[in-house]
């Protein structure tokens, strides 16, 4: 291994004893090597990866030099003598060294021992580090779009930046970009060099999702071969971002609002709580308010998640955003697939505006990677854009006069399109069986049959 220049090894010599050891020492676990002796000057401040003593003949002054060292937090300072005594190892470590080793016996316990320290920090290293490019890449600046209305979504996100462990609930209409606001507040934030772990809730059933959520000990269940933390455990000191938060199962709903309220998670199987430190960002498109009132969703939970409640605009509000995302859009997918950008001309720019876009941004950004791909180079083609006709705008008036049949299968079409296309989501928002729902939109309005809760 060689030395590397991000890591090193602090050695304060209060001996020479062992002087040639501790060089050849930092090349085996491919660290740089730094020396202080005490009476030089100032005791340094360190955020090296490890800090030794060398103490070999001077173990008695190792307790009183202890204060005077200062390093960063989870630093070891690991003291190294001649004498192998346990009394001597006790006192040392009770004055505040993470371990006493005795050479020329503990060679390789000091040796492991450096060896994972070095290891730690080189991934506290690399977390930072990727927790920068995160932060660049999920920022405020990079949510595309100058309306007011996403502006006043924005400015309200940005006043909770700073506090690291409000909690949050992101409301809005399916694709206006609830992700990427939890991202930004996440790696904008002070917890930005720990984790942000994304969990949708909607995706797995019940039984699972208490698993993903809380881990299990090993025998908890049929296929529990071994043990396994939950995503609560992998989240510590970051972000658990929540979405479709109004798809979990009223029982899980209630393990969720006891771990928020004690800062703790007892795995399947087991006996005792894990403490943990994580900052919850819940998101949904559903109407919790809603929820609560009709039994869906509990309201003790309800309270806890909406502490600070941030709303992002459909984009049919955002006005000119339209635009500013269709040419962002398409130069991200030109550069992407090696095409030459097409420009947007006036007509293609009056059809964007005109579109209600009930998938939002997610809909748009797939309508701007279509017609980049299928359009002749360097254009835009019109009828990329209404690829997917749209038979009612979300809002709009419904047929009248007309059949109860008629009025029936135009509320169902306007919100298919206000669910983006989503059929599961369309016929929970009305209250009806997805089944019901398709025949409705084949044209049956029959109203005898009784529908079960939407699945």
């Amino acid at each position: 291994m060689t030395a590397s220049g991000d890591v090193c090894l602090l050695v304060v010599r209060l001996s020479d004893s062992f002087g040639d050891f501790w060089p050849a020492l930092a090349s085996d676990i491919g660290v740089a090597l730094t020396d202080w002796t005490p009476a030089a000057d100032e005791p340094p401040t360190s955020d090296a990866a490890g800090v030794l003593i060398a103490a070999g003949g001077r173990e008695a002054d190792v307790v009183a030099l202890l204060p005077q060292l200062s390093v960063a937090r989870g630093i070891p300072i690991i003291a190294v003598g001649a004498v192998a005594s346990y009394r001597l190892a006790a006192q040392i470590v009770a004055a505040g060294a993470a371990d006493y080793f005795a050479l020329p016996d503990d060679r390789d316990g000091l040796r492991d021992a450096l060896a994972a320290a070095v290891h730690r920090r080189q991934a506290a290293l690399g977390r930072a580090a990727l927790a920068h490019l995160e932060a660049r890449a999920h920022a405020f600046r990079d949510i595309v779009g100058d309306s007011l209305a996403l502006k006043s979504a924005l400015e309200r996100a940005a006043r909770v930046v700073p506090h690291r462990d409000a909690t949050i609930l992101i409301t809005g209409e399916t694709g206006t970009g609830k992700e990427l606001l939890a991202r930004a507040l996440h790696y904008g934030g002070p917890r930005a060099a720990a984790p942000f772990i994304e969990l949708n809730c909607a995706a797995l059933p019940a039984q699972l999702l208490e698993s993903e959520l809380f881990g299990h000990e090993r025998g908890a269940f049929t296929d529990a071969k071994t043990a396994k933390p939950g995503l609560f455990e992998v989240a510590q000191g970051g972000t658990m971002f929540l979405d479709e938060v109004d798809h979990l199962a009223p029982e899980l709903q209630g393990k969720l609002l006891r771990a928020l309220d004690q800062k703790s998670v007892r795995r399947l199987g087991a006996t005792v709580a894990r403490t943990v430190d994580v900052r919850i960002v819940a998101a949904t498109n559903a109407d919790l308010g809603a929820a609560v009132q009709t039994g869906r969703f509990r309201e003790d939970l309800f309270y806890r998640l909406n502490v600070i409640a941030l709303e992002l605009p459909p984009l049919r509000e955002r006005g000119n955003d339209v635009i500013l995302l269709a040419e962002a859009f398409l130069q991200k997918f030109s550069t992407q697939y090696q095409l030459p950008q097409p420009s947007l001309t006036p007509e293609v720019r009056r059809a964007l505006l005109a579109h209600p876009w009930p998938g939002n941004v997610r809909e748009l950004r797939n309508t701007i990677e279509r017609a980049v791909l299928l359009s002749p180079p360097g254009t835009f083609a019109l009828t990329e854009l209404a690829a997917r006709p749209l038979r009612a705008t979300p809002g709009g008036p419904l047929p009248f006069p007309a059949t109860l049949a008629e009025i029936q299968r135009s509320a169902a079409q306007a919100m298919l399109q206000a669910a983006g296309g989503n059929r599961s989501e369309a016929a929970r928002r009305l209250g009806i069986s997805r089944s019901r729902l398709q025949r409705l939109l084949e044209g049956g309005g029959s109203t005898d049959d009784t529908d079960a809760d939407p699945n």
